[in-house]
């Protein structure tokens, strides 16, 4: 069974588990900043973690946070977490990122931040996005923050510039289905100095060291899902997520779709042993970003699909973090291609504001974009670990459902 995702990791990074580094969080950091071309990088458990470290640390409280309808929900439960109000915007259907005009019309003089999301990979129009901001801050006479998502696209391009510093920040999540990982952990990068001192401060005053348990936790936790994720094992690992609840146990605590919560230690800073993978990551972060347009373009140009699904358009920039495919019989296709030894993925399989959670905040809206995608989105594997008989392998199934 080829998984839908599969970090990219090496004897690297399990032998770095164990070996010690000085000041490894700092030099992660470091690392991070130089690779971003961005003044500051400042670590935290999880992504979500960071955006409602942002919030606290400007004291942004009980205010709109403009964002995509269809995006990750702990975007929308750090939102409300952090006592604000998520005011969702639908995407449109080429890129699948927020609809510029409905973007323009969700800004009120309640507004203090918008976080636009390059969701899959691919990089919004940050110009127009910072043009329309720019003018609602001259209508309101008042500071928006813009704070790009970058969890799927780390630095997509826009216009032939890296999105992540298009705006007042960036965010970016480090777990094992990303693009570069620290088994869990987050990033929020900045090039304003003011920002970064507050976020730090506010780090050392709420944040504490994890326990001795929650460190062995990481410790041992990368080492079991690179075996989970072994080509001779993965079918078993198929199995049981389909067939128990073994799984869903141990991620339920971590994350849920339909419940607003946070996971128990997200007030827990960064272990040395998540940085350590982290750094290892850092040094093989352009052979990823390299290798996951490589796909795409095979993708591209050899895939054959139905006359009913609609391609991912094919953006210059864009950094491929899923490699998504619109169909009209979603599980019919996925059990098909499992049949084949091919596992699909589905994110994401929910619109923010017609989940039960967020519906009153859907201000009577209906989002019949974001709704359409969360219905009939698959996406293919694209991992930067396929070899050549693996592609073959995709292409040949996907091309004869």
């Amino acid at each position: 069974m080829i998984p839908r995702l599969k970090p990219f990791i090496g004897f690297e990074e399990i032998a770095a588990l164990f070996r010690p580094v000085n000041d490894a969080v700092q030099k992660f950091e470091s690392a991070f900043a130089a690779t971003f071309s961005t003044r500051h990088a400042v670590a935290f458990p999880y992504g979500r973690s960071a955006l409602w470290a942002f919030f606290k640390a400007m004291g942004i409280e009980g205010a709109e946070i403009v964002q995509p309808a269809y995006t990750c929900s702990v975007v929308g439960h750090a939102t409300v977490l952090s006592g604000n109000i998520p005011v969702f915007v639908d995407i449109n259907l080429h890129d699948y990122n927020m609809d510029l005009d409905a973007f323009r019309k969700a800004i009120t003089a309640k507004t203090r931040a918008v976080l636009p999301t390059h969701l899959f990979g691919y990089p919004m129009d940050v110009d127009a996005v910072n043009q329309i901001v720019h003018e609602a801050e001259n209508r309101f006479g008042q500071r928006i923050y813009i704070i790009q998502d970058c969890a799927h696209s780390f630095e997509a391009e826009w216009q032939g510039k890296s999105v992540v510093n298009a705006g007042d920040g960036a965010l970016f999540g480090l777990n094992i289905s990303k693009q570069i990982t620290s088994i869990f952990g987050g990033m929020f990068t900045t090039n304003d100095d003011e920002i970064a001192a507050k976020l730090l401060a506010l780090r050392e005053r709420s944040y504490s060291e994890k326990s001795w348990s929650e460190k062995l936790f990481r410790l041992f936790y990368l080492p079991v899902a690179t075996i989970a994720f072994n080509d001779l094992i993965y079918g078993f690992t198929y199995w049981l997520q389909n067939n128990t609840g073994l799984l869903r146990q141990l991620t339920d605590a971590y994350h849920l779709d339909e419940k607003i919560h946070f996971p128990p230690d997200y007030l827990k800073r960064l272990s040395p042993v998540e940085a350590r993978v982290g750094l290892e990551q850092m040094g093989k972060y352009n052979t990823i970003k390299s290798r996951r347009r490589e796909i795409a373009a095979m993708y591209f140009d050899q895939l054959k699909v139905p006359d009913t699904w609609v391609m991912p358009p094919n953006v210059e920039g864009a950094t491929y973090s899923h490699f998504v495919i619109r169909v009209p019989n979603r599980n019919e296709v996925m059990k098909l291609a499992a049949q084949h030894g091919v596992q699909l993925g589905q994110l994401i399989e929910y619109s923010m504001p017609h989940l039960p959670a967020y519906q009153k905040y859907s201000s009577n809206n209906q989002y019949p974009n974001s709704l359409l995608c969360s219905q009939s989105l698959i996406n293919l594997p694209i991992h930067p670990g396929l070899n050549q008989k693996d592609l073959f392998k995709i292409i040949e199934t996907i091309s004869h459902i």
